[in-house]
């Protein structure tokens, strides 16, 4: 048996025991190292409870099934939680996420627990040995952090392009930082929160804006030469946020919806303007095999602080406050559970 952190609602997280998973050919069972906590299983309408809460982790192989040769026990790896297939029309056409496939093939029973199972299909599609250069905490962000990589693919920007984000948790300073890498001059970072306009220019914003307290359009025009911004990404997953956002973004630009709004909520817009502006909207549910690939060689090649990003840590029997954190989003940026204990060298540590 172990031990699991189930969701049965937004404020009712319980620690479990669950059977450890057994695994079969072609599997791996792994040791939870860390387990990143991600904002969307903060929304209701996204997710089906009772479920093993989390679906960052990284871990360590404990268990091999039989005919796997590429992996041994004591391997630490990554595993996206979902993974894709490469025979079917969506995937044929770069659309992996959207395929329903995707979807059904998750970990088992997922993050923040002590084991969980990797299936054959996980191992061929988005399995990765992790290197010593990239630590456990830095492998929770690399499901999160592919997803801002796999969005700013869209965004068709330009040199030296102006970007704005609208949002600054912890997506929101996954695009300010890695908004550089696809050639970003000005990236500016808009937020109610001054905390986290603070941390944004620490991952690299060099302008930042409170809406609560200064127009967003006028400060924009004066820190980008009269214009507004080439690309806008909106994170918060609100309608006024979205609003905000395309009415930053300039003529000919990219609006990106890099979250979601809840189903049924309708987002209008002027049939007039929305022709002669020719701005582009883009948006990308997750990240698939391509995306982890990518940010995997970022990381390891030192271009990501990936371990800055991490905020605060907990142990598995304080998961209920760890996603009370999270709920609550405000100082705070990845928030990490250890479901085997946390390290001795980072229980004093903090970025918050």
């Amino acid at each position: 048996m172990m031990k699991a952190a189930v969701q049965y609602a937004i404020d009712d997280i319980r620690i479990e025991d669950r059977p450890v998973p057994e695994i079969g050919p072609g599997e791996l069972l792994l040791k939870t190292r860390a387990c990143g906590l991600c904002g969307g299983e903060t929304m209701a309408w996204y997710k089906t409870e009772p479920k093993v809460l989390g679906h960052e982790p990284s871990g360590e192989v404990v268990e091999v099934g039989a005919g796997v040769t590429e992996y041994k026990v004591g391997d630490r790896v990554f595993v996206n939680h979902h993974v894709g297939r490469v025979d079917s029309h969506l995937s044929r056409r770069g659309h992996f996420t959207r395929d329903p496939f995707y979807k059904t093939m998750k970990l088992d029973p997922g993050g923040v627990c002590e084991y969980f199972r990797v299936t054959a299909q996980h191992l061929a599609m988005d399995t990765h040995k992790l290197p010593d250069s990239i630590s456990d905490e830095a492998a929770v962000t690399i499901e999160p952090w592919s997803c801002v990589l796999s969005g700013l693919k869209r965004c068709n920007i330009q040199p030296g392009d102006t970007v704005a984000v609208v949002g600054a948790g912890f997506m929101g300073q996954g695009f300010v930082h890695l908004a550089p890498l696809f050639g970003a001059g000005k990236v500016v970072a808009l937020d109610f929160s001054d905390w986290r306009l603070e941390k944004a220019k620490y991952f690299g914003a060099t302008h930042t804006i409170n809406p609560k307290s200064t127009d967003a359009v006028e400060a924009m025009r004066a820190l980008n030469n009269g214009r507004l911004a080439d690309t806008v990404i909106v994170i918060a997953p609100f309608p006024s946020a979205w609003k905000q956002a395309l009415e930053l973004v300039e003529v000919g630009g990219c609006l990106h919806l890099g979250a979601p709004l809840p189903p049924e909520v309708d987002w209008v817009q002027d049939g007039h303007k929305a022709y002669f502006d020719q701005i582009t909207i883009t948006s990308r549910y997750s990240s698939d095999h391509t995306d982890t690939y990518s940010y995997i060689r970022l990381l390891e090649a030192g271009r990501i602080k990936a371990d800055e990003a991490i905020s605060h840590r907990f142990e598995i029997s304080d998961s209920a406050e760890a996603f009370r954190m999270l709920v609550e989003a405000e100082k705070s940026l990845k928030i990490v559970v250890y479901p085997h204990g946390i390290p001795e060298d980072k229980k004093d540590l903090t970025h918050a």
